[in-house]
């Protein structure tokens, strides 16, 4: 498989094995493999997730028209003919991912054995569909998004707390299809891709209580409205992995990180790279993920220079961040500075790390890029790459230092895609 050198445009390299992983679990090339045919009753699709217009998408170019719903990321939609889709807030929900998330429970009430539901589920839904639990309101749910999303906690972490606040996450969702077939098609976001984790498990059997969730935000110490508090005090309406109404419902996973990262090294190594996989499940704050793997690359120059090989370093996950300051940056921008501070310019050291949804924390760029010479522009403009970092403003500052990755919705979600390139000293 061909592709540009690494030694003669690093960024350009980079930016095309990226381009590559986001291709691989691109919803057009994935999903027509995994449907069935159609059922004797009713087929109804339905969805949430940065993905699923796409995922839509592709179901109507292989079925033509159906009639269904997926809820989307705002500027996320695409055409299909008989598939409505709504685009919604993410990541923190609102009322329009509220109104369509009731719309889509109506649509799937009073459904029989022989009817299909086709649930097509990505990144993002825990945000898309929403339905707060007895007691609580929009705002509540808001209020809850922006605090666990500030705290730090991992994604797994998060999503426990968001299935007992909702009335749709943990398995709810396919108990409403009932006793209707259903069948979901996962692209895998998380870390170790579990179904339960991915947009918090609308259509997978849950274990955890309410206490547990307690237990998260105290440990992070999360601060919600009281009624929040108050509806993690009593009973949970989850649904158990052995509830009979998930007697029904097949799950499979379609696209995962893995995957798209075998696709970058399969590239990488056709264009004269060796390549290390660090692993595609790494979770962890950004900018000590970002600091350790720097480190672990300046151990390797050495070797690099003896071999005379270009080496790639290759890892997935999902990195967080805790709010210290009031800058507008996200997990990839913050793990490419930390990791350019720590490599100070040294020579033959390039590293890139974006969202594979082409969004960043909440801003519409990807993720970042650095090379030897990004710290040393940075101080020629007045820049203060350290304070950057300090107040999370990693995307204003690769902004001035044009080291942004910006690639507009991308219609697929496999979670972070970063690269070390080490180059052989000349």
């Amino acid at each position: 498989m061909a592709g540009l050198s690494p030694v003669t445009d690093p960024r350009a390299f980079l930016t095309d094995l990226f381009q590559r992983a986001v291709a691989a679990a691109d919803p057009m090339r994935v999903v027509a493999a995994h449907l069935p045919q159609r059922p004797k009753g009713r087929l109804v699709v339905i969805g949430a997730g940065k993905a699923s217009a796409r995922m839509a998408e592709a179901v109507e170019a292989h079925f033509g028209p159906c009639k269904g719903l997926v809820i989307t990321r705002y500027g996320y939609a695409r055409p299909c003919k008989g598939i409505e889709i709504v685009e919604a807030a993410h990541p923190v929900p609102d009322a329009a991912g509220l109104a369509a998330t009731r719309r889509l429970l109506d649509l799937v009430a009073g459904l029989g054995p022989d009817d299909l539901v086709i649930a097509l589920i990505s990144g993002g839904g825990s945000a898309l569909l929403c339905a707060p639990a007895d007691g609580l309101t929009l705002d509540d749910k808001m209020a809850v998004n922006r605090a666990l999303l500030a705290s730090g906690a991992p994604i797994g972490q998060m999503n426990v707390v968001r299935k007992h606040l909702s009335r749709v996450k943990g398995g709810q969702l396919a108990a409403a299809c009932h006793p209707a077939r259903l069948l979901t098609l996962l692209i895998s976001d998380v870390p170790g891709d579990d179904p339960g984790q991915i947009a918090s498990g609308p259509t997978v059997g849950e274990t955890g209580t309410p206490a547990d969730a307690r237990a998260i935000l105290d440990r992070f110490g999360i601060d919600v409205p009281p009624a929040v508090r108050v509806a993690l005090a009593g009973p949970s309406s989850v649904v158990a992995p052995d509830d009979q109404r998930l007697t029904g419902a097949e799950t499979r996973i379609i696209a995962a990180p893995s995957q798209s990262l075998a696709v970058a090294a399969e590239v990488a190594a056709a264009a004269g790279c060796e390549v290390r996989m660090l692993g595609d499940a790494l979770e962890g704050e950004a900018r000590e993920l970002g600091a350790a793997q720097a480190r672990y690359a300046l151990s390797l120059q050495a070797q690099v220079a003896a071999s005379g090989r270009p080496l790639l370093l290759l890892s997935g996950g999902e990195c967080t961040v805790t709010r210290r300051g009031d800058g507008v940056g996200g997990p990839n921008a913050e793990f490419v500075l930390a990791a350019a501070l720590t490599l100070d310019g040294s020579p033959g050291l390039h590293v890139l790390a974006c969202d594979t949804d082409g969004v960043d924390g909440a801003a519409e760029v990807a993720g970042a890029f650095a090379d030897p010479a990004t710290l040393t522009e940075a101080r020629r403009l007045g820049l203060d790459p350290e304070d950057s970092l300090a107040r999370n403003d990693a995307h204003t500052f690769f902004a001035n230092v044009e080291g942004q990755i910006v690639t507009g919705p991308t219609l697929t979600n496999v979670n972070d895609f970063r690269a070390i390139l080490i180059l052989p000293s000349r």
